[in-house]
């Protein structure tokens, strides 16, 4: 069982797949104190562009864990949009993200560019890494 997860959102995955010095320390920290380390499934589709290598992306990936969307993530997520006042037009990948984060024990990492949408959907129970 982990000891917590590092989730990384679509910023936090084009940093690591740019090999980012912050966001690959952070990862390789994350995995030797065997956290969990991946992403949403919503955040590989989020993140892929017509510039990036399919091949590249499938390889970093396949180093993460990829966390699939369930009933339970999806419900939550509209709770988290609800109770912070957000519409999930713009915020839903945010919302299943913040949601992912908290269906694993703590600490409660996510490695994101969207800092104060994180801590509105979440407030303390996670920490926003920026990048």
């Amino acid at each position: 069982m982990s000891r917590g997860i590092v989730l990384l959102d679509s910023q936090g995955l084009s940093k690591l797949l740019d090999d980012d010095p912050h966001v690959v320390r952070l990862v390789r920290k994350a995995q030797a104190k065997d956290h969990l380390v991946g992403l949403s499934n919503l955040t590989l589709i989020e993140a892929w562009h017509h510039r990036m290598p399919l091949k590249q992306l499938h390889y970093e990936a396949s180093k993460l864990k990829v966390l699939p969307v369930s009933t339970e993530i999806t419900w939550k997520a509209i709770d988290l949009l609800r109770d912070a006042g957000l519409h999930g037009h713009k915020y839903a990948i945010d919302a299943v993200v913040a949601a992912t984060a908290l269906e694993h024990p703590a600490p409660r990492i996510v490695v994101t560019s969207d800092v104060d949408d994180m801590y509105k959907l979440c407030g303390d129970r996670i920490e926003a890494v920026p990048v």
